[in-house]
């Protein structure tokens, strides 16, 4: 009996190593050209069936041609691969086609703005303004500078407000008043942005009379926008610093406005700049709060408190919305150029904030 079981044993054995073998191993591959020329196929096919019913449409075929390609992939890999690997490259091909879905509007979107504002970024573009400018000439300058200072000021105003009011629901705050606090900053983030320029136009009309308009009250308008967002981060990151850490300190008597000042923000100062530069990138475009906030002017105005004052938004809405009877097309380019500017800024903010991420993240962090 024992010899007959210390025969069976190995059996046993390798049968279970047989059955937890991988079998990934033992199924075939499809070759790295056959996806290929399945999309050659596919893509040929769809433009036979397509452009006689419908003319060269371009969108038409791609969708026809992805459908006939999904289709024909998944076949050919279930009968070679099998039905796991099958359903895995289908969700693949439509992951990848909603990502390419994605980003071809943008890509559209800057191709456009290039190819139409790049002719008309000049030096006169940015030294000069649209005072007594007639036709072709002119220039931005003032729309420069004007959207500097407000966002600038909107800024300063934020921030200070946004890390503070972060630091007293990460540190502080408890019961009732915490989470009322919570739900305005919810309530404020999704405001549309016209109301935030009514509520700066009308406390600047109550303090100082209708009609007031100038560049203080558009970066007020822009503060009701940023401290949300600078909030919301600020937060973030305020969490994300261990307790291990203003244990620590506490352990070693050192106050808590101190740990907060010297432990807690430095450890997450990174992400504090990245929320903030993004929070800028977002209010900087916006047009409709300065439109009713700060107005619209021709000539250069660096005082933020004393008359109006002109931003990139507000300067290419007026040259395509309103352009000069005498030269059309010198209106439009002008207001692609801000268009490309106001783009390249914002490029330029996020740009930033990747790298602040980067350089100001804690040591030994991934």
């Amino acid at each position: 009996m024992a010899a007959t079981e210390l025969r069976e044993r190995p059996d046993r054995g390798h049968q279970a190593d047989e059955a937890t073998a991988p079998t990934s191993l033992t199924h075939a591959r499809l070759s790295d050209r056959v996806p290929v020329g399945i999309a050659v196929a596919a893509l040929a096919a769809a433009s036979a069936i397509v452009i006689p019913l419908a003319g060269f449409n371009l969108a038409l075929i791609a969708v026809v041609a992805l459908g006939g390609f999904s289709v024909a992939l998944h076949l050919a890999s279930r009968r070679v691969e099998g039905a796991r690997r099958a359903v895995d490259r289908t969700v693949t091909t439509v992951v990848s086609s909603a990502f390419a879905l994605a980003v071809l509007p943008l890509v559209s979107v800057m191709w456009t703005v290039i190819q139409r504002g790049a002719a008309r970024i000049d030096g006169d573009f940015f030294t000069m303004s649209m005072r007594n400018i007639l036709g072709e000439g002119g220039g931005a300058s003032h729309a420069v500078a004007g959207t500097l200072i407000i966002t600038g000021l909107a800024a300063l105003i934020s921030v200070p407000i946004g890390i503070m009011v972060a630091i007293y629901l990460v540190e502080y705050g408890r019961g009732p008043l915490a989470r009322g606090v919570t739900l305005l900053v919810d309530v404020m983030t999704g405001i549309p942005s016209i109301v935030a320029g009514l509520f700066a136009a009308g406390l600047f009309t109550a303090l100082y009379g209708p009609g007031t308009k100038n560049g203080f009250a558009g970066a007020v308008a822009l503060s009701v926008l940023m401290i949300p967002i600078v909030v919301r981060a600020a937060e973030e990151m305020l969490r994300l610093v261990p307790n291990e850490l203003r244990e620590a300190s506490y352990g070693l008597g050192v106050p808590k406005w101190r740990t907060i000042t010297k432990v807690v923000l430095p450890t997450s100062i990174g992400g504090i700049l990245t929320g903030i530069t993004l929070a800028i990138a977002r209010v900087i475009g916006e047009t409709a709060p300065l439109l009713i906030a700060v107005g619209t002017t021709d000539s250069l105005n660096l005082n933020p408190f004393a008359g109006r004052m002109e931003t990139l938004p507000i300067f290419a809405y007026y040259q395509y919305q309103n352009p000069q009877v005498s030269d059309i097309q010198a209106s439009y380019d002008r207001s692609w150029a801000a268009s490309l500017l106001l783009m390249l800024i914002v490029m330029l903010l996020f740009g930033l904030a990747r790298v602040l991420a980067r350089v100001l993240r804690p040591k030994g962090s991934k």
